[in-house]
């Protein structure tokens, strides 16, 4: 049924490839390029080998329209799944829209040389996309993604209004290295140590980073502390969430990984501004990245769980009413079942299952779409069956 092209071979990618390869009723043929093709036939061996299936490679810059676009005409895909670095979103969007493809990505533009996460950029598409007939799918990851059709499942489901969305990443796998990060290093430090926002009562409000946390009991995990932090599917459930009054956004870091970050900005290894070295111009954080493991290389060595879900709180009959949703993930049944570790597991399975509702038409639209704005059950249904399942607490 589908043709599919997958830009970017990391940990995501890769299960992305494989997770594809397990549905050849909706992916009949799978191309993977990546700008290192090495990484694409490493992926192409192992699809084989616990698949069955075979894959195509091809080498592509993502940073080079027209390297893209040529690609893309060579392969003749029904759909490109963008996960390379948010870098090159915009990039690949002119890509498609040249080549009139429809589109698909699991986080918004960032520019090089801002941390700054904003939809702004790719909301900009929505005329583009929609007078070529095409569309473009944003944030089809975890959070982004599967946290957006949380929020649009209980608001269908258990709520005439929710008032308060709380969104809860915690990672409890142990990788055995003193400090690492668990996808690519250059976007998870620019995240973590970038100022802290939350949506109240129609308006942002900033934080120092990481200066706000609380204490909240995973389930299978236990307690951990949880920091503020800004993160993009705020800003557009903030938009698309009828009666929000508040959203927020938490993650867990062990004393050991702050206490690491803390010592790398101090030393300014965290910037993202060039300095001379040695004649030339580097970017701190990049020589940072070539220094630490490469988050494709943890899934052997990690585990434990991952626990990521929404505590939302409203009203239903007239009554409040508090329900969180969530997933819990385990490293090693990952890493058995696709060779990866559970950051890049739970956010491939949604970027395929994304990819699995445009191809079968369950979502279909012209524009641009953040996820809560599509039916969210169809989506629901197959989280149950491709390896993350869901469940439903009420709370007190």
């Amino acid at each position: 049924m589908g043709n599919v092209l997958i830009i970017g071979a990391g940990g995501v990618g890769s299960v992305v490839a494989h997770k594809c390869a397990q549905v050849p009723e909706v992916f009949s043929r799978i191309c993977l390029a990546s700008r290192t093709l090495a990484r694409c036939e490493g992926i192409q061996k192992s699809v084989k080998e616990r698949t069955g299936r075979d894959i195509e490679i091809a080498r592509v810059d993502a940073d080079n329209v027209a390297e893209t676009v040529a690609l893309i005409k060579k392969v003749q895909p029904s759909l490109v799944l963008n996960l390379a670095l948010p870098y090159q979103d915009l990039h690949l969007m002119d890509a498609c829209l040249e080549t009139g493809v429809d589109y698909l990505d699991t986080a918004n533009y960032e520019p090089p040389d801002e941390a700054k996460f904003c939809y702004k950029w790719q909301w900009e598409y929505q005329d583009r996309f929609r007078e070529k007939g095409l569309m473009a799918l944003l944030g089809s990851g975890f959070d982004p993604g599967v946290t957006n059709v949380y929020s649009a499942y209980a608001a269908k489901h258990y709520f005439d209004e929710i008032h308060s969305i709380d969104i809860l990443d915690a990672n409890a796998g142990d990788h055995g290295h003193p400090f690492a990060t668990n996808f690519n290093p250059e976007i998870n430090i620019r995240e973590v140590t970038a100022r802290g926002k939350y949506w109240e009562n129609g308006q942002w409000i900033e934080t120092e980073p990481l200066s706000v946390k609380q204490s909240f009991d995973f389930p299978q995990i236990g307690p951990k502390n949880a920091y503020l932090m800004y993160h993009e599917e705020l800003e557009s459930l903030a938009k698309n969430i009828k009666g929000l009054k508040r959203i927020r956004f938490w993650m867990t870091f062990s004393d050991n990984y702050l206490k690491h970050l803390e010592v790398l900005q101090n030393v300014g290894m965290t910037g993202i501004e060039p300095v001379m070295f040695e004649g030339r111009e580097i970017i701190p954080l990049q020589f940072l990245k070539a220094l630490l493991p490469d988050p494709a290389s943890l899934g052997p060595r990690t585990k434990g769980k991952t626990c990521i879900g929404n505590v939302m709180e409203g009203v239903k009959g007239g009554k409040p009413r508090k329900v969180y949703i969530y997933n819990v993930c385990d490293h090693e049944e990952c890493y058995r079942e696709v060779g990866s570790q559970a950051i890049s597991y739970t956010t491939g399975v949604p970027a395929m299952i994304g990819a699995m509702m445009m191809l079968t038409g369950k979502w279909r639209g012209q524009g641009v779409f953040n996820m809560e704005e599509l039916d969210p059950d169809p989506f629901m249904e197959k989280l149950n069956h491709h390896g993350l399942p869901w469940e439903v607490k009420e709370l007190a």
